[in-house]
């Protein structure tokens, strides 16, 4: 595929950085493996629900290449857009440890300019797991441009479970037949999406994906809801599933019928072919939602001795009490080792003090006629310039402090929202949902403790229902309407990091904002200096990077 690039000279660069990056790693005592990937960024026709649109391919395919690692590996990933447009991959649960430059949304990473490359360079440091990757900018989400990513446990670290006899990345998500182009059109105008038209698993619409298992054997599915809006159900026709690891953390091993995964998570499950060998239904489909969307693929015993009939199994709906008791049901295995050869359990983070409780609040309404999305009653706008460059050479775009830390109850208004957090420290952090929809947050840069969830309103006594021993960690939380979600994260990852809803539409207009966690430290044991080789743009156009 051709590339829309000034020659060989730009492909050099490109080389060049990439090579010079790689000297600073080495440098820096970097000496774990380096993986290497070249991307391509186009346009191209999809039908995923049977009707032509204009989709984001990665060389060529929707969705995107896995990224398969293991941990502490060094990813670099070089990207070429070939779009009409500037684009952007954010990587979702990645932590990038002090390197926020890196994370690959607008508040800390400049877009890649239509014809241009950027070389991420990504370690997957102290991480095991399923994420996945996708576009940031534009609401290109909607168009594809994501794809699952794995990092998998250093051989001397022991996995709880068997090798399985086969690994599948599952996406799911709801899915417009609308161009993204339309869809971002009706945001601008400040007005709200309408209902998804389908449910996609791996880009395909309904029985379009098949997965291929032998009786007897074990397979382990790497589910991630890569959708925009919609929390789903996803469950086996007439197979159990066994929870084996949320977002990095081996998780007790419960067996679930079906399993709901709300907007940005990412869960694993094993599946044993132990039923009589023919075709099964998968079925994913909607929760919450007063008109259900229901998506199928197919379980397919490679000696099927016939195909799937009758009607795919139904699931739960709107029962919120059903998830909830799920939800609370998923807790880490203390006893097993993370990416470290040491127990999970063994950080006792139940027995710390916390240094600060951030409350954050989450409403909609109308400024200016328009619609926006809003935490504790500030609705982001994004400055001219990534806030981390902005920080890096003291450019004044933003305001430490602009968003408060509790729910200031007045109306929605417009700002560049940062807030400040100490390097270090322990903190609380309640998300509260006075509104009738369910809701999903992801922390870029950390995995946090899900101590606590509930309806109604949180207060300080609701600290005695915590759980301080064996909560799940992850990055991405759900909250219930009308109720809360309180975490636990140590603040151990210097950096300017995004805090936004999942929702992608109110991410769109405004329902995010961007944690600071500073330290007065150049140490690079605290944080790396900016990459050689990041793009400058806005206020930051025309200024240099670190010489080497």
């Amino acid at each position: 595929m051709p590339l829309n690039l000034a020659g060989g000279s730009a492909l050099f660069s490109a080389m060049l950085c990439v090579a010079v990056s790689l000297l600073f790693l080495s440098l820096a005592g970097a000496e774990d493996p380096y993986k290497f990937f070249n991307w391509n960024i186009t346009y191209g026709d999809i039908y995923p629900l049977g009707v032509r649109q204009q989709g984001i391919l990665i060389n060529g395919q929707f969705p995107g290449p896995d990224i398969h690692s293991v941990t502490n590996d060094n990813l670099i990933i070089n990207v070429f857009n070939n779009l009409n447009e500037s684009f952007l991959l954010s990587w979702n649960g990645i932590q990038n440890r002090r390197n926020s430059f890196e994370d690959g949304v607008f508040g800390t990473t400049c877009p890649i300019p239509p014809g241009k490359n950027f070389t991420y360079i990504l370690q997957v440091k102290d991480q095991i797991g399923s994420y996945y990757y996708f576009p940031s900018l534009a609401f290109h989400k909607a168009a594809g441009g994501f794809g699952g990513i794995r990092i998998l446990s250093r051989p001397r670290i022991p996995v709880p479970f068997p090798d399985p006899a086969g690994d599948y990345t599952v996406l799911i998500g709801d899915w417009y037949k609308s161009n993204y182009t339309a869809l971002k059109a009706i945001l601008d105008r400040g007005k709200k999406l309408p209902f998804p038209d389908g449910i996609l698993i791996n880009g395909r619409g309904p029985g379009g994906v098949s997965f291929n298992v032998e009786q007897g054997k074990t397979y382990r599915l790497r589910i991630s809801n890569v959708g925009l809006q919609n929390s789903l159900n996803f469950r086996i026709q007439g197979h159990k599933m066994k929870l084996v690891e949320v977002e990095g953390t081996h998780t007790l091993q419960v067996t679930y019928s079906s399993l709901d995964v709300h907007v940005g998570q990412s869960y694993s499950v094993l599946v044993t072919a132990d039923q009589p060998a023919q075709d099964y239904y998968i079925v994913v489909s909607s929760r919450f939602t007063s008109t259900i969307l229901t998506t199928t693929g197919i379980l397919r015993y490679s000696n099927s001795a016939g195909k799937v009939s009758g009607p795919p199994p139904g699931g739960p709906t709107i029962q919120i009490d059903w998830s909830l008791n799920q939800a609370r049901s998923i807790r880490t295995n203390l006893t097993a080792s993370g990416p470290r050869p040491n127990p999970q359990g063994s950080y006792h983070y139940g027995l710390i003090n916390t240094t600060k409780t951030i409350r954050l609040q989450s409403s909609a309404g109308q400024v200016n006629g328009k619609q926006r999305y809003a935490v504790n009653s500030v609705s982001f706008v994004p400055a001219d310039t990534p806030l981390k460059l902005a920080d890096y050479f003291k450019l004044g775009v933003f305001r430490v402090g602009s968003i408060s830390s509790i729910p200031t109850g007045g109306g929605i208004y417009l700002d560049t929202s940062v807030m400040g957090v100490d390097y270090r420290a322990f903190v609380e952090i309640v998300f509260e949902n006075p509104e009738d929809i369910i809701q999903s947050w992801h922390l870029s840069g950390y995995s946090f403790w899900v101590v606590g969830m509930d309806g109604g309103q949180w207060t300080t006594a609701s600290r005695n229902q915590y759980n301080l021993r064996d909560a799940v960690a992850r990055c991405t939380t759900q909250v219930y309407p009308k109720s809360w979600t309180a975490i636990y994260v140590a603040l151990d990852n210097v950096g300017m990091w995004n805090l936004r809803s999942e929702f992608w539409a109110r991410q769109y207009l405004g329902q995010q904002l961007y944690l600071r966690v500073y330290t007065e430290s150049t140490s690079l044991r605290d944080e790396y200096p900016i990459p050689k080789n990041a793009l400058l743009c806005g206020k930051a156009a025309g200024r240099h990077t670190r010489p080497l």
